[in-house]
């Protein structure tokens, strides 16, 4: 596996010829510095810590298809690295290839999040694993079939004993596994980054004018946020319907979080097409439209979601900038499973 850690974010300041052009929308830019400044490292929990063996079994457990009943797909079949880590459907298929209810969200960075999945039912990665392995309809198997067919094979005994210390094969160390490789799983440097670290040239002008914009007119900071681009949080942005109450489901008696999914990164947005929690906007200019519209105006949509109102050209600048975003290719070597 060929890993390359984001580098730190050290933000600039806007050109003056570009902010002056956009001065009666734009932010302060230099008081954004702090929100894309990146010092964390992964995170790894007390009652899980890195361990390299761990990593490598993860790794391997991934990318192999004994945990489907079918013994054809993998979590690697949905979660496709070159594909920003999703899988470029509008809906997730299932092992008997039916398409389920949700778009498959990205893996990427999902180790700084406290909630996970689009209604954020899962409170960590070690919690959400078994979640798709057993679901009927997605990878259709039991945690009994599971944990038996890994100790039917003399690798995998081995491995698990290297990174726990012995031979048991349970759920808890197949969900601590695999999530410390999924925390590996981290956003490439994107030319966005190098334009923050001082290369003024990494990305162009309608780019810097969309990034005013970003924090501006276009008022997409205030959920998607951070170095991540993500609130990591739950908002109705107009798009579900009917039945499709994301979070609400959660919290039946909250108005505001009815058909409220969670904020998706931005990283690597342009491999990530169709867009949204149901895979209903194929395109990022047609996402762009929807934002510039304000979606269904109803009690529970976010307060920030109005119609932007914007130009022709601003569109073109905040779409400049949101392809900035996506980072260098990340190269991830597939394993052959042990049999």
């Amino acid at each position: 596996m060929n890993w390359k850690f984001p580098s730190l974010l050290v933000c600039v300041l806007l050109p003056l010829s570009v902010a002056a052009s956009v001065a009666d929308t734009a932010p302060d830019i230099a008081s954004l510095r702090a929100k894309y400044l990146r010092t964390d490292p992964i995170p790894y929990p007390d009652d899980d810590p890195y361990s390299a063996a761990k990593a490598k079994l993860g790794h391997t457990l991934f990318f192999d298809p004994i945990f489907s009943a079918s013994g054809t797909i993998s979590c690697a079949s949905c979660h496709k690295p070159d594909r920003g880590w999703e899988d470029g459907l509008p809906l997730a298929v299932g092992d008997a290839r039916h398409s389920l209810k949700l778009k498959t969200p990205t893996l990427l960075d999902d180790a700084w999040l406290d909630r996970l999945g689009w209604d954020g039912r899962f409170h960590s990665l070690e919690q959400v694993t078994f979640a798709p392995i057993v679901a009927n309809g997605n990878m259709d198997m039991s945690e009994v079939g599971v944990e038996t067919r890994l100790a039917s094979i003399p690798q995998y005994v081995q491995d698990f004993s290297a990174a726990f210390g012995d031979a048991a094969i349970t759920r808890k160390r197949i969900e601590m596994a695999m999530a410390t490789y999924e925390r590996s799983i981290v956003s490439t440097e994107a030319p966005f980054d190098r334009w923050v670290e001082g290369d003024d040239n990494a990305i162009n002008a309608s780019a810097k004018r969309g990034f005013a914009i970003f924090n501006g007119k276009g008022r997409c900071n205030e959920c998607h946020s951070g170095w991540a681009f993500t609130d990591g949080s739950f908002h109705d942005i107009g798009v579900a319907k009917d039945d499709d109450i994301g979070r609400g489901r959660l919290f039946p008696t909250s108005v505001k979080l009815r058909h409220a999914f969670k904020t998706p990164t931005l990283r690597d947005v342009t491999l990530r097409a169709p867009y949204m929690h149901d895979g209903s906007v194929p395109t990022l200019e047609a996402v762009i439209d929807l934002y510039d519209k304000g979606g269904v105006d109803r009690p529970s949509r976010a307060e920030v979601i109005k119609p932007l109102h914007l130009s022709g050209q601003e569109k073109a600048d905040l779409l400049a900038f949101l392809q900035t975003l996506t980072g260098k290719p990340q190269h991830v070597d597939a394993p052959t499973p042990p049999r």
